[in-house]
């Protein structure tokens, strides 16, 4: 089987990497995977079906019923998540997932099930992804990393506008202390923990547009014969 070119952006939450994942994915005619999607949508799961996930047991039996893919949406211009066959993109973003998200996703199976389905779509077409280990643990050999950050006081008011929309009575507080414990949850998980690979560029867009952190990331693949 050829080799498929991988492009991995990792970093904080609320840092834009979605955003910039994307872009990058659209203009280099990548497909672009967001692999924090996945974790939300095995949230999503086990909360619907009431799974004890600090029970291995049900656990392992829970992840046995779940499927994932992604499906291009002509409408929204964007990847999609579906969970057992139902778009729940948009179901996944609530921040009742959101709190819950790190938690789940530090358990050690859950990270194995969704690290093995990220490595097999890696294997079937040019691929950005996005996420939290994909430059560390998921693709350790990427052809080109980016480590995004910001400072967390830009990283709260963005996440902030962007729940405010949906719903309205959310108050900055909340906000921050979401992001704050997700924050230390990643960096602190026994199993795959947040952190910068060593060969990965740290890209810092707390005071950089949309389109200068795009540009600066198509450079990086343009220097890598990536484009």
């Amino acid at each position: 089987m050829e080799k498929k070119n991988i492009i991995t952006i990792d970093g904080w939450s609320s840092c834009g990497k979605s955003t910039l994942a994307r872009q990058l994915a659209e203009k280099l005619g990548y497909v672009y995977i967001d692999s924090g999607a996945m974790y939300r949508a095995i949230t999503l799961y086990f909360m619907r079906n009431h799974v004890d996930w600090t029970n291995a047991g049900a656990v392992h039996n829970a992840l046995e019923n779940i499927n994932m893919h992604f499906e291009f949406n002509n409408s929204s211009n964007r990847s999609e998540i579906y969970l057992n066959d139902e778009n729940v993109e948009y179901v996944i973003r609530d921040l009742v997932i959101a709190e819950k998200v790190s938690e789940v996703s530090t358990i050690a199976e859950v990270r194995k099930f969704a690290v093995r389905q990220q490595q097999k779509m890696g294997q079937k077409a040019n691929t950005v992804m996005d996420g939290r280990d994909i430059g560390t643990t998921v693709f350790p050999d990427a052809d080109l990393k980016i480590f995004m950050t910001a400072d967390i006081i830009i990283r709260i008011k963005r996440r902030f506008a962007e729940l405010v929309e949906k719903n309205p009575n959310i108050t900055i507080d909340e906000v921050r202390a979401n992001l704050e414990m997700r924050d230390y949850i990643d960096s602190n998980r026994e199993v795959s923990p947040l952190r910068k690979a060593e060969d990965a560029i740290v890209l810092d867009n707390s005071n950089l547009t949309i389109d200068e952190q795009l540009e600066f990331a198509l450079k990086l693949a343009e220097e890598r014969g990536l484009n």
